[in-house]
């Protein structure tokens, strides 16, 4: 059993301190911000730092008297029985400070900018596109998160051959951060007269929204084109100039936004997915540098990655990065056993991060 030091445990708990301290000295307005987003981060840890602490006292305690020679038999045996029970909660404790103590990504709470677009398969493809997306708008309710969509392009038969959305909530990327990759759906579709088993894919990218500090864009590298919007006619059709594409030279990397009536709104908007997908590039050039870290991670995040199969006639949905099949293909789909998925997902790389550690890299 690894026990974490008294020396850290007092660190920890002597930084909350100091920061609630901060947060009721009058600090300006803008610290106070900084003080508020610290708070909620490493409360969780400090509270567990509390408990851990009484239970390691509370062993001290037991040990100091099973040492006193004074100690008569009947209550050697009460405290040998309790102290089994109290280093049993010790190490279950103190294994959950050691994951609250592991390095943190630093984008967990940012808000995220979903894509969804269809791959291989056609019309099911797209299809399946609409599937993973209602998936995700159930699995964000049932988290209190917020999703709002942001652009889409619908298929000829349903679904979208692209769908951008915006999610919202506390450690909104921190649940959604390995389901980028690949997703591979095999089941008979609705156009099939002969029953055949198709397979058709869907690309998922999750970016992180940047906070401003993270990610700067200078206006003389961005040309902004406008345009009329396109619809499938009737009154929904645009008749001004008001959809907008903005390309950033130096990447080529571009954003279209043409959902709302006004241009002002879709620059906007178009200007949110254009900084997530720079920022998006920029994570991905980091990693590249990390390449042997790789090894110990669930996924890369790369969008060629075939993560996740769904396969209706089994009724299985297999997770490819951790071997994981659950047959409960239903109410994964509709999003709301996407939480077990996702939590063996953490939970894996959790232990991987933990045996990569050792305790003086933990910081323990």
């Amino acid at each position: 059993m690894s026990i974490i030091s008294t020396e850290r445990l007092a660190q920890v708990i002597d930084r909350f301190e100091e920061v609630e301290a901060r947060m009721g000295s009058g600090a300006d307005a803008v610290e106070i911000v900084a003080l508020a987003k610290e708070h909620a981060t490493i409360k969780p840890v400090a509270d567990a730092a509390q408990k851990l602490r009484a239970v390691q006292q509370e062993l001290d305690d037991l040990n100091e008297m099973l040492s006193d020679p004074d100690t008569d038999a009947e209550m050697r045996e009460m405290a040998n029985a309790e102290r089994l029970e109290v280093m049993a909660a010790l190490e279950k404790q103190s294994q959950q400070m050691q994951i609250l103590l592991l390095p943190k990504d630093k984008d967990d709470d940012a808000p995220v900018m979903l894509e969804i677009r269809a791959g291989t398969g056609g019309d099911e493809a797209a299809l399946f596109a609409g599937d993973l997306f209602r998936m995700y708008q159930r699995f964000a309710q049932l988290e209190g998160f917020a999703l709002s969509s942001v652009s889409s392009t619908t298929g000829d038969h349903g679904g979208f051959k692209e769908v951008v959305a915006h999610i919202t909530g506390n450690g909104v990327y921190g649940r959604f951060k390995f389901e980028s990759g690949v997703h591979r759906v095999q089941r008979v579709p609705d156009t099939e007269t002969q029953g055949r088993i198709h397979t058709s894919a869907a690309t998922v990218a999750v970016l992180p929204e940047p906070e401003d500090v993270d990610i700067q864009v200078d206006e003389k590298d961005l040309r902004v084109d406008i345009f009329r919007a396109s619809g499938p006619g009737g009154q929904s059709v645009n008749t001004t100039d008001s959809a907008v594409r903005i390309t950033h030279i130096p990447t080529g990397i571009t954003a279209s936004q043409q959902d709302e009536k006004s241009q002002h709104k879709n620059r906007a908007k178009a200007m949110m997915v254009l900084k997530a997908r720079l920022y998006d590039r920029e994570r991905a050039i980091a990693d590249a540098t990390r390449a042997a870290e790789r090894k110990d991670q669930i996924g890369s995040g790369d969008r060629s990655e075939k993560i996740r199969t769904y396969n209706y006639p089994q009724g299985r949905v297999t997770d490819h990065r951790i071997k994981l099949t659950i047959q409960n293909l239903p109410k994964i789909i509709t999003g709301d056993a996407l939480g077990d998925v996702i939590d063996a997902l953490l939970a894996e790389d959790q232990a991987r991060k933990l045996a990569a550690l050792s305790g003086d890299e933990a910081g323990i």
